[in-house]
């Protein structure tokens, strides 16, 4: 029997990459797998001499933070462009956050309109409690919950008080799902602020002086104290120290749920970086040093790192720009469309197979929030979601990123990649053809938590 869609090329498996391979696919879901001649088809994609990976999974990035969810289109084209196939998305939408299972549907059929990609959802909490909405927001299939230890907005991103953290934990423990945690102490954070303020520095480097490694680690240890007292799976929602991870597995050993994710920045971008690009160059937490990159990467490799992912968050180009205050200036950076160029190029740089980022960047995250094996992978059952990879040397230019104009920036532009995204198959379907997004509005589908089990790596 014929297949709907055959893909060739070099596929990069969990544990290894099958040159000259094939990929059968039918129904939207993977059917076969295997190497050398190729079954019949109704269609033959080929790919030979590209690495097709399985699509990616973001398991962190912000659509509707800065321009609520009719930011869902745009930021879901530039996922497409750029080889992730499923979003998993953050709670902290303008107006009004995902805190309870009416805004969440609400949420979803906006996501069915107009995404481009398929979509899992984050929930979150009020500021003044909301813990009782917990366990009908994961009955509704959010993915995993987050929290935050410093206040950006009170209704929209609230800082939530360690008793009623406490209290949420509790209940998210329940539910077997994992909850993310923005972990940074607001008071460490503000007293510096002040004091830079007071001394009139507010010029780029003094962001990262501002939020110091020790801003971190104290969340960290407090988040995960709460963790073995309540038995919940605390998620450091990004760490940019190794130390995080350190944390995550000393907790490990003494029988909590622990983790901890590494965004894509934290691993090549520097506090020079954040002086050259100002506020481009903005995210929390910042940039840190070219030594901690390295120990940032020896954590990778001592498997330490739950995923990697890329906090995408495509502030409006007027709000990043730099007029001598850099507190003045929004806090997060465009990813979606450089995530898989940027990975490739750094795990080609220190000498690691492909099956690196396919782990860190679609079959981990999937597995971290309930999504896999829908999701997540290159094996008989799942979805066909692939990103086709063509290696060589290409410059990544930001005047391509599929969003509105005033999102088409990037802390990686100019930057010379090893490889580029010559196609992007959602459930089958090509999305991107290495030109132009082939998907339309609605494509996309939100996908509901598959399981309760829990996964900490």
């Amino acid at each position: 029997m014929a297949f709907d869609l055959v893909v060739r090329g070099d596929l990069v498996l969990a544990d290894r990459v099958l040159e000259g391979g094939y990929i059968g696919i039918e129904g939207g879901t993977i059917a076969a797998i295997g190497q050398g001649a190729p079954p019949a088809a109704a269609e033959v994609a080929d790919h030979r001499g590209k690495l097709v990976f399985p699509g990616l999974v973001d398991g962190h990035m912000h659509t509707s933070s800065s321009t609520g969810w009719s930011g869902i289109e745009g930021a879901s084209m530039s996922a497409a462009a750029g080889g992730v196939t499923t979003c998993v998305d953050m709670p902290y939408d303008v107006p009004r956050p995902v805190t309870d299972a009416r805004i969440l549907a609400e949420k979803i059929e906006v996501v069915n309109a107009t995404s481009h990609v398929d979509m899992a959802l984050y929930g979150t909490i009020r500021k003044d409690g909301g813990v009782e909405e917990i366990a009908g927001l994961a009955d509704a299939g959010v993915c995993s919950f987050k929290l935050s230890t410093y206040e950006y907005d009170a209704v929209r991103f609230p800082r939530i008080d360690h008793t009623t953290m406490e209290a949420a934990f509790r209940e998210i423990a329940k539910t077997g799902l994992m909850v993310g945690i923005h972990n940074e102490d607001q008071e460490i954070v503000e007293g510096a602020i002040a004091a830079a303020r007071a001394t009139g520095r507010t010029d780029p480097i003094m962001h990262a002086r501002t939020r110091p490694p020790l801003c971190e680690t104290m969340a960290d240890l407090a988040i995960f104290e709460m963790a073995l007292e309540t038995g919940a799976h605390v998620h450091i929602a990004h760490s940019s120290l190794a130390r995080g991870f350190d944390l995550a597995e000393m907790f490990r050993k003494q029988g909590g749920k622990t983790s901890g994710e590494a965004c894509i920045q934290y691993l090549c971008m520097t506090e020079e970086d954040l002086v050259r690009l100002q506020g481009f160059g903005k995210c929390n937490p910042p940039f840190r040093t070219s030594a901690e990159v390295e120990r940032m990467w020896q954590s990778v490799a001592e498997g330490k790192v739950a995923y990697v992912s890329t906090d995408h968050a495509p502030w409006p180009r007027e709000k990043k720009v730099y007029n001598g205050d850099i507190f003045a200036c929004g806090a997060g950076l465009t990813g979606l469309q450089s995530f898989a160029p940027l990975m490739l190029t750094l795990v080609t740089d220190r000498g690691y197979s492909p099956t690196l980022m396919a782990s860190l960047c679609a079959e981990r995250p999937a597995k971290f929030h309930g999504l896999f094996p829908k999701k997540g992978a290159i094996r008989q059952g799942c979805d066909a979601d692939l990103l086709v990879m063509e290696r060589g040397e290409f410059r990544f230019d930001a005047a391509q990123i599929q969003d509105r104009e005033n999102a088409r920036w990037s802390p990686y532009d100019g930057m010379m990649m090893k490889g580029r995204v010559a196609a992007t198959y959602l459930r089958g379907g090509c999305i991107w053809d290495g030109q132009k997004v082939l998907a339309t509005p609605g494509t996309g589908r939100f996908v509901p938590r598959q399981h309760r089990e829990t996964f900490v790596g």
